[in-house]
C-alpha cells in the first residue's frame, strides 16, 4: 500500500481531562514505527513521570508546557517552540499555568501505553 488516509483520529483516554487524538499510530492506522497526536492539556493539568521507550518531538501551538527532565531540569516550552527528547529520559509533562496548552507529539517508534514507561 502506498499510503494510508485516517478519516478520524482515535481518542486515547488519560486521566486529568487531557485530550489526546492520535492521527497516525498503533491505535489509528496500525503503524508501529511512528505516531502523531494532537493534544490539549487543560490549565492545572499534570501527569506522572515516565521513561519512554521512544523518541518524542513536542511542538507547542498555544499556551505553555512545563517539562521536568530526570527530576532536575525544568523547561517551559511556549508557542512556536519544539523539543526533541531521546528515549530513556525520565520526563514529566504538566501545565501548571492558567490557560490550556495545545500541542502535537510525534513518537518514534509509535506510542503505546506499555512503551510510555509511566511511573505511578
Amino acid at each position: 500500500m502506498k499510503y494510508t488516509i485516517s478519516d478520524q483520529p482515535v481518542r486515547i483516554p488519560v486521566p486529568g481531562n487531557k485530550l489526546i487524538e492520535e492521527f497516525v499510530g498503533k491505535a489509528t492506522t496500525g503503524h508501529s514505527n511512528v505516531s502523531v497526536a494532537h493534544m490539549v492539556a487543560p490549565a492545572g493539568w499534570a501527569e506522572p513521570s515516565q521513561t519512554p521507550a521512544f523518541d518524542e518531538v513536542t511542538i507547542v501551538l498555544r499556551g505553555t508546557m512545563r517539562i521536568l527532565l530526570d527530576d532536575a531540569d525544568t523547561i517551559d516550552l511556549t508557542k512556536g517552540q519544539s523539543i526533541y527528547l531521546n528515549k530513556g529520559v525520565k520526563v514529566q509533562y504538566s501545565n501548571p499555568f492558567d490557560e490550556e496548552c495545545e500541542y502535537w507529539a510525534i513518537c518514534i517508534p509509535a506510542f503505546t501505553v506499555e512503551s510510555a514507561g509511566r511511573h505511578d
